[in-house]
């Protein structure tokens, strides 16, 4: 049974940084793309980055105009782990954070095969 346990949540000052992780089991994680969605209380849940398998030795990442530049993704294929760090942080970061596989995982929830259960990121002005 395929799990994804989001972790790293938690309560920042603007400002401030935090790093989310999710650990997966039961997959064959370095065959995934990643990603990380987020939803604040009434909206929609939104990307915010992805990043694919290794192609030609690099992983490719992808993120939403309103992190660039802020937040990083990477994974570490041998723990079956994806990161977000995340700088900078505003009080508009603040929301429900998802991880997210899938084989084909656009940067919409398309090709969501698996979702983490979400970790609260609450950033405080």
């Amino acid at each position: 049974q395929v799990q994804l346990i989001d972790s790293g949540g938690g309560l920042a000052q603007a400002g401030g940084s935090l790093r989310l992780s999710c650990e997966a089991s039961a997959l064959t994680f370095s065959r995934y793309a990643m990603g990380w969605f987020r939803q604040a209380p009434g909206k929609e849940r939104e990307f915010v980055a992805r990043i694919r398998t290794l192609v030609r030795s690099a992983y490719y990442a992808d993120y939403a105009d309103s992190v660039k530049d802020r937040f990083t993704i990477s994974r570490d294929n041998a723990k079956n782990t994806v990161y977000l760090q995340m700088n900078s942080l505003k009080p508009e970061d603040t929301a429900v954070y998802y991880c997210a596989a899938g084989r084909t995982l656009t940067m919409t929830q398309s090709g969501v095969e698996y979702w983490g259960q979400g970790t609260q990121v609450t950033v405080s002005s």
